[in-house]
C-alpha cells in the first residue's frame, strides 16, 4: 500500500510537528472531520488514555469541550484539542470557559475553509458536486459567481483574543516550533493556534460506500 508522499506543510507534516512539542503524557482531544483521521495516522500515542475522540459518532464540536474536560481533570498534564474549522465552531463558546477557569490548553484548528470530510466525499462519490461545504460562501461569491470570498470567516484569532485567550496563525512549518513556544508560555490563558491548510488535502486510504479493503482509494 502506497500513500501520497507528505508534502513539506501538510496535515501529516503538521501533527508531526505538534508531537515534538508534547510529552507522552499530554492529552490530545480531537474533534470530527478529516483532523481526527490525520491525528489517528500520524500522532504516535505512547501511552493509553491519552486520546479523547468520539470515534465514529460523528459529534462535530467535541474537540475543545473534551479538552476542557481533560485539562480540569487532570492538572498539571499538558492538554490540547484538534479541530478543523468547521467542527471548532460548533463549540467555539466554550473558549469562555477556559479563559474563566484559567486553563492553558493548546487548542489546533486545521482550517482549510470547508467542511473538509464532506467535502472529499462530494468530490470522490458525488462528481464535485459540491454543496454546502464552503464555509465562506453566501452573498460575496454568489454576487461575484465564485470569484470573491471574505479572506476569513471567521478570524480565528481576533475571536480567541475577543474571549481573552491568545491567537497564533500559522501558514508554513517554519512558523510551528515559535507557535508552540509561545502557547506554552500562557500558563493560565488558552492559546488558538490556526494552521492554514489546502482544502485539496484529503484522507487517504478511504473505502468508497459499500466498499471492501480491495477497493482502497489511494489517491485521485
Amino acid at each position: 500500500m502506497i500513500l501520497p508522499a507528505p508534502k513539506p506543510y501538510g496535515p501529516e507534516a503538521i501533527i508531526e510537528e505538534v508531537h515534538k512539542h508534547c510529552t507522552d503524557d499530554t492529552v490530545v482531544a480531537t474533534d470530527v472531520g478529516q483532523h481526527q483521521m490525520w491525528t489517528m495516522q500520524f500522532y504516535p500515542f505512547e501511552k493509553p488514555h491519552t486520546l479523547l475522540t468520539s470515534g465514529g459518532l460523528g459529534t462535530m464540536g467535541y474537540g475543545l469541550p473534551g479538552a476542557i474536560g481533560a485539562q480540569i481533570g487532570n492538572p498539571g498534564v499538558p492538554v490540547i484539542s484538534i479541530s478543523g474549522d468547521g467542527g471548532m465552531q460548533m463549540n467555539i463558546q466554550e473558549l469562555a470557559t477556559a479563559v474563566l477557569e484559567e486553563l492553558p490548553i493548546i487548542n489546533c484548528i486545521f482550517n482549510n475553509t470547508y467542511l473538509g470530510m464532506v467535502r472529499q466525499w462530494q468530490k470522490l462519490f458525488y462528481g464535485k458536486r459540491y454543496s454546502m461545504t464552503n464555509l465562506r460562501s453566501g452573498a460575496l461569491s454568489r454576487r461575484t459567481n465564485g470569484e470573491e470570498y471574505p479572506k476569513y470567516t471567521p478570524d480565528f484569532i481576533k475571536l480567541a483574543e475577543s474571549y481573552g485567550a491568545r491567537g497564533i496563525r500559522v501558514t508554513k512549518r517554519e512558523e510551528i516550533a515559535a507557535a508552540f513556544e509561545e502557547a506554552r508560555k500562557s500558563t493560565k490563558v488558552p492559546t488558538v493556534i490556526e494552521f492554514i491548510i489546502d482544502p485539496e488535502e484529503m484522507v487517504y486510504p478511504m473505502v468508497k460506500p459499500g466498499g471492501t479493503l480491495a477497493d482502497l482509494i489511494m489517491d485521485c
